[in-house]
């Protein structure tokens, strides 16, 4: 406006919890206390009680960080790595922004403290997604990529594929390609023994529905220890293909085009990441509405899981998967606020004076747009405010008309 100037600043929200995840206790938690302090907050950890000493030391590393560079080390300390000592720092001290990266069930509880005092959250939540290999893809490269996502960490990765969604015409070449890569997988240790079994149960049921182990025998994991495992050929309706576990073990079933695909995807309902192998990429990026009906806010192309590893990325889940931004800008930007400023000159200043008879010619020119009929009675005080600075006056005629004036 006339004689006004207008600032923003970026400035650090205050005091923020970090509740940090087992999976990958360095690089998740890392990259959340760097950015907070990065932002200018004061910074809570509190540890996850399956990776508690990584994390601590991750901690000290980061204050001594601190210490060095002068900052005031302060700006860092952590909790007891408990579920007891989160629930209680949660639910007791005030912050105002928590950070949660782990499970729905466990989200959904935090979001509901969270609500409570209306304190702001980035919810980082598992997703249940699709790798999508279409008929004009080189599956040897897809099959390569996908198997090594849905292995690495032992498969206890929140954006690794559950299940692979393959155009029919490209399905027996796949399959050909991913059976060497099942068979020679080893045997691994996941960190939750109940899962392990449960992956291993999920891929049996799946194969009592008519599906085939592209591995050869399926054995009962041992002490959380299993064979990362696939099953191709699976009913659309398995358990194993709706994707609700965190282990080594997935689902392969043919579709008949994109709009197949799509449905079988989004049949999950839980979408984090979506992979697509095709040999037109660009095509296939300019199409936004298809991009738009995976539901994801992530898709990789000719790749998984790995181009998400990038610093420069964010990360933003929907719905079940979460919500707010991490890491990148995007995620920086959500650990700091916005505040305007701004300054009037002297001699541009409210309430103003009554306008002259031909300021209040060129308002009801304004309202009106110089309709016959149109009336507007315009106030004789200076600084009628609750008409708004101009004092102008909604008539009665106009009103019945439709004609609104703010």
């Amino acid at each position: 406006m006339m004689g006004q100037t207008h600032w923003s600043y970026r400035l650090p929200v205050g005091r923020v919890l970090v509740i940090a995840t087992w999976n990958y206790p360095l690089q998740l938690l890392g990259i959340q206390l760097l950015q907070s302090v990065m932002a200018g907050n004061r910074t809570v950890v509190k540890p996850s009680e399956r990776s508690p000493r990584s994390q601590r030391l991750l901690v000290e590393l980061a204050r001594e960080a601190m210490r060095d560079v002068g900052l005031p080390v302060e700006m860092i300390t952590s909790t007891e790595a408990t579920r007891d000592a989160g629930r209680t720092i949660l639910e007791t001290e005030q912050f105002d922004h928590v950070v949660f990266t782990g499970s729905t069930a466990v989200g959904k509880q935090i979001a509901e403290v969270c609500a409570r005092t209306l304190t702001p959250s980035t919810l980082e939540l598992s997703g249940r997604d699709s790798a999508l290999v279409l008929a004009d893809a080189n599956v040897a490269i897809a099959a390569q990529s996908i198997w090594h996502a849905v292995t690495m960490n032992a498969g206890q990765t929140c954006m690794a594929p559950r299940r692979v969604l393959v155009e029919r015409a490209a399905y027996g070449p796949f399959i050909a390609a991913m059976r060497p890569l099942v068979a020679a997988s080893r045997p691994m240790k996941l960190a939750d023994a109940a899962m392990a079994d449960r992956c291993v149960q999920l891929v049996q049921a799946a194969m009592l529905q008519g599906g085939c182990s592209l591995g050869g025998v399926v054995e009962m994991a041992n002490r959380g220890v299993m064979r990362p495992l696939c099953v191709a050929g699976c009913e659309r309706d398995a358990a194993l293909v709706l994707g609700d576990h965190f282990g080594p073990v997935l689902a392969v079933l043919a579709v008949d085009g994109l709009e197949d695909a799509v449905a079988v995807h989004r049949a999950a309902g839980q979408h984090l990441a979506t992979s697509i192998y095709t040999g037109r990429p660009d095509q296939l990026l300019a199409d936004q509405s298809f991009i738009a009906a995976l539901g994801s806010n992530v898709v990789t192309i000719n790749d998984t899981v790995l181009p998400t590893a990038h610093p420069a990325t964010s990360i933003e889940g929907r719905g079940a998967s979460g919500w707010g931004a991490s890491r990148g800008e995007a995620g920086l930007r959500a650990l700091s606020r916005e505040v305007t400023c701004s300054t009037t000159s002297g001699r541009v200043r409210t309430p103003l004076d009554e306008p002259s008879a031909s300021v209040k010619g060129w308002l009801r020119k304004l309202a009106f747009g110089g309709r016959r009929g149109a009336t507007a009675n315009v106030s004789q005080g200076a600084g009628d405010h609750e008409l708004g600075n101009a004092g102008v006056h909604q008539s009665a005629s106009q009103s019945e008309h439709g004609v609104t004036n703010t």
